[in-house]
């Protein structure tokens, strides 16, 4: 998954979360001041887009795991592949966060 696309499903995430706590906030809202069948069917619906949102929650969680998981692989293998590459990297961010943190 590239980091534009990345973006964009946790903006989309962000925007159903955000849409969907507004959505029951409002029929539970109308749910408090009706009573009987109608407050009734408000809650029921509050809590059927609540389960709906707690489902897309999980499974974007697992998706997320999913792709850490890959690159952690990922990362794995190319460091396994490619040792001193790595060590060469590693040295060269050491000594830029060192420069860096002695100029304060």
């Amino acid at each position: 998954m590239n980091p534009k696309s990345a973006a964009a499903t946790a903006d989309e995430m962000q925007s159903d979360v955000n849409d969907a706590i507004s959505g029951a906030e409002d029929m539970l809202a109308q749910a408090a001041t009706s009573t009987g069948e109608k407050a009734a069917e408000l809650r029921a619906r509050a809590l059927q887009q609540l389960k709906a949102l707690r489902e897309r929650l999980h499974d974007a969680r697992h998706a997320a795991v999913h792709h850490s998981r890959v690159a952690a692989r990922a990362t794995d293998e190319y460091v396994h592949d490619h040792p001193w590459r790595s060590i060469l990297a590693a040295a060269s961010v050491g000594v830029v966060v060192g420069l860096l943190i002695s100029r304060r």
